[in-house]
Parts: structure tokens; sequence; C-alpha cells
């Protein structure tokens, strides 16, 4: 499962764990200041947002030439660029911080971190366990000329699936860069499976956008993001040789946030992307 709906409402369910864990944190944290200390529900708030800030700025530094000539980019977080680690030594120097400030927000601050964190720990290792490795579906899909095409035909060298639809518009804008992807990744298959749309659709999009995709395959069912567990758009799955899925992404790509989810791949088969 990669996302979960709620109501109206479908997010990723990476993001979910995380704000889960931010809500049991305040809660706990809440519980211990009751019998003495600071509630530490502000502080958990902007530790979080630091985090936030830091892992975006780790990314964009382990990325920079990717965001040199395109700075605004560098803001524009719908991509889904972070970077754990940055985002762990702002939480770590914050909380120091804090806890230096204000000792008696030293205690239920530290209950409050340790119990979010082993929560989204378990919950993150949990759901790693449940989608990593799952198999490439058995599933044949069309295309533009009404002929059956089994997904596993693509197997034997790394697979980038990306769901689609020409009235996304997140889609639209990161139909570029998958394009170019195609040729800076010649030991990667790109595999653009549209949803719910007619050939005749998708190919007057790309007549009149100049795109030039070189799989495409129609989904009219939806069934393929039913199988793999994703109710929204785009969605990109990554999957190695075998067929073993090895990463996914909800929402935008960037030139970054798609380098950084091929790096599982061997770096022999996915060269480095020239820069423009």
């Amino acid at each position: 499962m990669l996302t979960v709906t709620l109501g109206p409402l479908t997010m990723a369910l990476n993001h979910l764990l995380l704000l889960a864990a931010l809500g049991i944190a305040s809660l706990v944290g809440w519980r211990v200041a009751r019998r003495g200390g600071e509630n530490p529900e502000s502080a958990l708030f902007n530790l979080f947002l630091l985090g936030l800030l830091c892992a975006r700025l780790g990314f964009v530094l382990a990325y920079w030439p990717m965001y040199r000539d395109e700075p605004l980019q560098m803001i524009d977080i719908r991509d889904g660029g972070f970077l754990l680690s940055g985002g762990l030594f702002g939480v770590v120097l914050g909380t120091l911080w804090q806890g230096w400030r204000r000792p008696g927000l030293r205690r239920p601050l530290g209950w409050a971190l340790c119990s979010g964190a082993l929560f989204w720990v378990l919950g993150s290792f949990a759901s790693h366990l449940y989608s990593q490795g799952t198999q490439l579906p058995q599933l044949s899909l069309r295309d533009n000329r009404g002929q059956a095409v089994a997904l596993h035909d693509y197997k034997g060298k790394p697979l980038v699936i990306n769901l689609w639809a020409t009235w996304c518009p997140p889609c639209r804008r990161e139909m570029p860069v998958l394009q170019q992807a195609q040729h800076d990744y010649p030991g990667v298959t790109f595999l653009f499976v549209n949803q719910g749309e007619t050939p005749e659709n998708v190919s007057t999009f790309m007549a009149t956008t100049g795109l030039m995709l070189s799989h495409v395959l129609f989904d009219s069912a939806g069934e393929l993001a039913r199988q793999v567990g994703s109710m929204a758009l785009p969605t990109t799955l990554f999957y190695d040789a075998d067929g073993r899925l090895v990463g996914s992404h909800l929402g935008e790509l960037s030139r970054a946030s798609l380098r950084h989810a091929l790096e599982p791949f061997d770096p022999l088969e996915t060269p480095a992307p020239q820069g423009h």
C-alpha cells in the first residue's frame, strides 16, 4: 500500500506515519508535562519544521548541480526531495538548544521525541518489509494499437513505471523530466502507463506538447494502480532487473528527486544525467 485515503484527501503512507508520530509525541509530552515540567507541544512543532527545513537543505546540497541553474526549484518541495540525515541533524541540534535554554522542558520533550521516533521507526520498518521486494504485477496492458503487453516482458533491466494522465497537472509538469531521463539513463526502461484515457487522447496530448515517450501503455480500468495500492497521480514505481519493487514516489518528480530514486540501481546502468 503506497497511499492512504482519508475522505477527500489522499496521502502517501510515509507522510501519514510522520504526522502520526508527531501526534503521538505531542500526546506523550503533554501527559509527562502534567506530572511536572513544560508542555513541549510548541517545541515539537518547531522541531518538526526545523527538521523539514534541514532535510530539504541537505537534499538541495546533495544534488546541487541539478538545482544550480534552476534556483526556484530549491523551494518547490512538491518533488518530495528531503534527506533524512539532514533532518535528523537539525532535530538533534534543535533539541539540544531547547533543552539548554529551558530545563523544565527536558524530561517531557525527551519522552515525546523518544515515543514519536519509536512509532515512526517501527511503522516505517513495517511498511518497508511489506512493500520492498514486492514483485512486478502479473498484468497485461494495451499498447496504442490495442495489443496486449505483459509487464513481465520488461524484466531483465531496471524498470521505472509512471502512472499518469493528461488531465493531471503534476503529471504534465514532470513529463519533460521523464522524457529526458529516457536518454540520460539508457540502462533503465521507462514505462508510461496511462490511467483511464484513450490512445487518441494521449496521441493528441503528445503531439501538442512535443513529447516523445518511448514506451506508453494504457490501463483503462486502473488495475495497475489498484494492485500496487496507489490512489493518486502521478505515482512512479521503481523495479530492479528481477522485477522486485525497490522504491516508489507519489507526486511530481524533479531531476534531483528522480536521480535520488534511481540510486538503488547499479550506477553502471544509470549514468548521472548531464547538466543543462
